[in-house]
């Protein structure tokens, strides 16, 4: 586990009270989404607030009962107790970050005995990790990004890794990547909250622009200029980017705005790949509502179960027509953000968010799923800011406004020095780009194929006119790698082989970077 020193003493809520009420007078039968106590040891502070343990539950007593809440799987009382009585989000990002084995915390050896690292030492196989948690200010009003770093004790630092997360997430749903990930020897791994999204700071989201070109140029910098911002204080020169879903979108926006920054760019299920004419044209709505997809609806039973819809290989056909219900169709259309729902139901919050996390990690153990529960609803709860931008990057169904396709075979080939009357210009000659997807992504495999063979052309076309430093430093390619039994999420439905396709990519960076050196 994630391990602090020493365990800070955390004091109960102020309405634990009213909590203790609702405890005594739960019905037993009023759900089947158990609030655990979790029982290990969370990383937390002296003014973090610790998970209070549950009102008890039971199995449903009646079918009918059971057949009420299929959707919304927690009781009205548990909810409100959650509601009352919850953690900040930053405690549930640590609740959930405390399943990682083996990392201990930076700094930690200045509370620990020479005994309690000497064992730490011994317990982890693969070298001493340590991580650290910071919120890194940048330029501006309420502008700082929650940033997770991890890195290998007493090795040098050859390469980077950033991780985004998707649309309302947190960089806590990829904690059973950190530890495998952070094997890698050589690599420090960082992974992100987007501005406005998870633990990061929740700035007010306001377009200027007038046209819709331009409305879409202002929505994407709004996230990807405090990427850019975030390097400059690290001072990372080069660094391979993941991103998943809306992250990995706007990896390929941050690519296209600052060249010269990547090694390699890794699009996890990306959403916004093929073109759609009718989200290009539909007329964009203002920012104070945006809308969600087929996220909300998919259940992991069905993921892990059912025959493949992605194959490793180009499917020419129609994706096939996924069943969206009544409600979500109708928030859809209404350009209704689900988040604010979450927000407008009070203490009915955290029974609306487990209809979503009952399904989608029903797959984990439960104080895992309770765990993710948690740390879901208090993201979903916090204060509306990065959500508002959706609306204008995607369409309802998830399709871009200004789709990848039609910009994908540009990323890697930007100009870097503009020509002087002394010198020619000088372009990017290209990187990897990896496509992934799971088995069965409700993100449609064939825009990855589609994506694949622009770049590939592209890749022919350097080979054909560029000049002979070009040609000898071309580096562009492209692949796309299918998950099995995994989803949209496939960082999490299937994170052994997800973990191993990073790794293996990371390795050939490496190679790839020690071979440029030697030829320097």
């Amino acid at each position: 586990m994630l391990k602090t020193f020493p365990t800070a003493i955390l004091q109960l809520p102020k309405r634990l009270k009213f909590a203790s009420l609702l405890k005594r007078r739960s019905d037993p039968g009023d759900s089947t989404l158990q609030t655990t106590q979790v029982n290990h040891t969370a990383m937390a502070t002296d003014d973090e607030i610790s998970v209070p343990p549950g009102p008890p539950t039971s199995q449903l007593s009646t079918p009918a009962a059971k057949s009420r809440r299929m959707f919304f799987p927690l009781g009205y009382k548990e909810a409100a107790y959650q509601w009352w009585t919850g953690v900040s989000s930053r405690q549930a990002e640590r609740n959930v970050l405390s399943f990682v084995p083996y990392l201990r915390e930076h700094g930690a050896s200045a509370s620990a005995s020479a005994s309690q690292l000497q064992e730490l030492a011994k317990e982890d196989p693969f070298g001493q990790r340590v991580w650290r948690s910071s919120m890194v200010q940048l330029s501006g009003k309420d502008r700082a990004l929650n940033e997770l770093a991890i890195e290998r004790v007493n090795e040098p630092v050859d390469d980077t890794l950033v991780m985004l997360h998707g649309y309302g997430a947190g960089l806590g749903f990829f904690y059973k990547n950190f530890e495998p990930l952070s094997r890698a020897q050589g690599w420090k791994v960082y992974a992100l909250d987007l501005l406005g999204m998870g633990n990061s700071a929740r700035p007010a989201f306001r377009v200027k622009a007038k046209t819709q070109k331009e409305k879409i140029a202002e929505a994407e910098s709004w996230f990807i200029d405090a990427l850019e911002e975030w390097r400059r204080i690290r001072k990372i020169e080069k660094f391979t980017l993941m991103g998943h879903s809306l992250g990995g979108y706007l990896a390929v926006s941050y690519a296209l705005k600052y060249p010269g920054h990547l090694n390699k760019l890794i699009l996890a299920s990306p959403v916004g790949i093929p073109e759609d004419p009718w989200a290009v044209n539909e007329a964009m709505p203002e920012p104070s509502m945006s809308r969600l997809s087929n996220e909300f609806t998919q259940d992991q039973e069905s993921i892990v179960q059912r025959e493949g819809m992605n194959t490793t290989k180009p499917n020419t056909a129609a994706p096939p027509k996924r069943p969206i219900p009544g409600w979500f169709s109708y928030l859809w259309d209404a350009n209704v953000s689900p988040f604010s729902i979450v927000r407008l139901t009070g203490p009915l919050g955290p029974r609306f968010v487990s209809g979503w996390t009952s399904r989608r990690f029903s797959h984990l153990p439960p104080e895992e799923k309770e765990a993710l529960h948690t740390y879901s609803y208090t993201l979903f709860n916090s204060k509306g800011s990065g959500e508002y931008a959706l609306p204008y990057l995607l369409a309802p169904g998830a399709y871009a406004r200004s789709p990848v396709i039609n910009r994908i075979q540009e990323v890697g080939r930007q100009i870097l020095k503009p020509a002087t009357e002394n010198s020619p210009e000088v372009r990017e000659t290209g990187f990897p780009i990896v496509f992934m997807y799971g088995e069965n992504d409700w993100m449609d495999v064939a825009g990855g194929f589609a994506a694949e063979e622009k770049i590939k052309q592209r890749v022919v076309k350097a080979l054909l006119h560029g000049t002979d430093e070009e040609k000898r430093k071309e580096n562009g390619s492209a692949k796309v790698v299918v998950v099995t039994k995994a989803g949209h999420h496939l960082y999490i439905d299937n994170p052994d082989e997800f973990n191993r396709v990073i790794l293996k990519e990371m390795e050939e960076t490496r190679k790839w970077g020690l071979k440029q050196k030697a030829m320097e």
